[in-house]
């Protein structure tokens, strides 16, 4: 382990020069940005430490490669060796997750969930549009027909969770491109609870009648029943798609299993392989064999050339997550994520559903009297990189919002544990009481603008950075 070690500071301080040697600014960025990492508490849920494995794959020249396509049928010639890092990184997928077919070409999650979108309209509406039209192909119908087809493609049902819910921006809302292709409707949680209804869901989707579901969620600190998910959608005649974007690697380490895990239930499932599965920014999709012809035309589709060298890294990071310490590592991502609740509790802060069962807390600030613009804000002035976000019927807005998200995954892959998120909740809670709000320049008060107790953020600046002296980032990796 020791060579393997000092095998990757050499590969990274001999990247780094050839790099300086062209732009020196970006070099130095780039070791800027490993020293601020390894010293503030990364706390936002959908950002993690992906392995040098991971990373130096990404470093390769599969980056020069066009490959649209699929494997063995590809538009471009010379992509045998894409073709094998392409198959191997679905294999994995597919063996990870226990799916009938994944798809891994989709640059984003954005991305996937575009591409799954249209992959059912595809199989849902077109397919059967052709067959009763007695073509083949779109090229083959009259231009009347065509206006038709376009009318009832664009004219569908998605029933996605609202996004103060806990819900994504691609679930639906209307500012998001999700919002303008479908007729949309959206649903929330208990305006006591902040849980999942079920009952109402269901009454929802019987006067709705959605061609999809969306299930899933970006800032929902709660597990969800897909299989009730799934009754739901059978009963109204919907296709089930699932976002477990957020927490892939819960399902991958098997802390969700049964009927909180997705694949025995969804018709498609995106994600990211990024975020709790700690691989490579990119997407991919799950989907059982009826959909898989249809999500197979993701490029032309949707997508444009595959991203070779990061299909590659997510077949690392997918090997990665098949050996049995993820499951630990998955694991101690929730036990985490409950002590940092508890920690925040018995310090007396809100939390949105009044505590957590995955990896992520959501902080209601407003009753310490600032938005989450300004939490955020001065956090981030402390060494506590987090992120603001909606709590359900948020007055300030999806701009100021009036709570910040945490997530566990990041500090966890550092090696922290109870005791530390129990720190770290103390440092925060200590930071968000010295807060107040600022005025704006006509003297009103502002939800942007913020003030801390002298002294607070440098002190807990230093905390942080010592805490995380004790878990350090890369440990060996010298870009000195």
């Amino acid at each position: 382990m020791a060579d393997l070690t000092a095998l990757t500071s050499s590969a990274y301080n001999q990247a780094l020069e050839v790099i300086a040697s062209v732009e020196p600014r970006i070099a130095e960025a780039t070791r800027q940005e490993l020293a601020d990492q390894r010293a503030s508490l990364k706390l936002i849920a959908s950002e993690n430490y992906a392995s040098p494995a991971v990373l130096l794959t990404m470093g390769s020249w599969f980056s020069d490669k066009y490959a649209e396509g699929t494997v063995g049928h590809r538009f471009y010639a010379g992509c045998q060796n894409v073709d094998t890092v392409e198959a191997l990184a679905a294999e994995h997928a597919r063996e990870l997750f226990g799916a009938e077919y994944a798809y891994v070409q989709p640059h984003s999650g954005i991305d996937a969930n575009l591409t799954a979108y249209w992959a059912i309209l595809a199989h849902r509406v077109e397919g059967p549009w052709l067959q009763n039209a007695g073509v083949k192909n779109m090229n083959e119908l009259s231009e009347a027909d065509w206006e038709k087809l376009r009318g009832e493609l664009g004219n569908q049902r998605l029933l996605g969770m609202s996004l103060d819910a806990g819900g994504h921006l691609t679930h639906g809302f209307r500012p998001n491109i999700s919002g303008k292709m479908f007729h949309q409707q959206q649903y929330g949680t208990d305006p006591e609870t902040g849980l999942l209804d079920y009952d109402a869901l269901a009454a929802k989707a019987r006067e709705f009648k959605p061609l999809i579901i969306v299930a899933g969620y970006s800032a929902y600190p709660r597990r969800v029943n897909f299989a009730k998910m799934r009754e739901i959608a059978d009963e109204v005649g919907a296709t089930l798609m699932v976002d477990m974007a957020h927490f892939a690697g819960l399902v991958a380490g098997k802390v969700f299993t049964g009927d909180e895990d997705p694949i025995p239930h969804a018709h498609v499932v995106t994600s990211t392989s990024h975020k709790s599965l700690r691989g490579p920014r990119g997407g991919f999709i799950l989907a059982t064999e009826e959909y898989a012809p249809s999500v197979d035309r993701g490029c032309p589709m949707v997508l444009g050339g595959p991203l070779s060298h990061v299909m590659a890294a997510k077949a690392v990071a997918f090997a990665e997550a098949r050996r049995p310490d993820f499951q630990t590592y998955a694991q101690n991502i929730a036990d985490n994520a409950q002590a940092l609740a508890e920690g925040f509790l018995k310090r007396g802060i809100k939390l949105v559903t009044g505590g957590t069962d995955n990896h992520l807390v959501l902080l209601d600030v407003s009753p310490l009297g600032i938005t989450g613009r300004q939490a955020e804000s001065a956090l981030l002035d402390s060494g506590v990189v987090t992120n603001r976000n909606s709590v359900p019927s948020d007055p300030n807005g999806a701009w100021y919002t009036s709570g910040v998200r945490l997530g566990t995954p990041a500090l966890t892959t550092r090696g922290l544990g109870g005791d530390e998120f129990d720190q770290v909740a103390e440092l925060i809670v200590n930071v968000l009481r010295k807060t107040s709000p600022g005025t704006t320049a006509a003297g009103a008060p502002s939800k942007a603008s913020y003030a801390i107790e002298d002294g607070v953020a440098e002190r807990t600046k230093a905390a942080a950075a010592e805490l995380m002296d004790r878990f350090p980032l890369y440990p060996g990796l010298d870009l000195s």
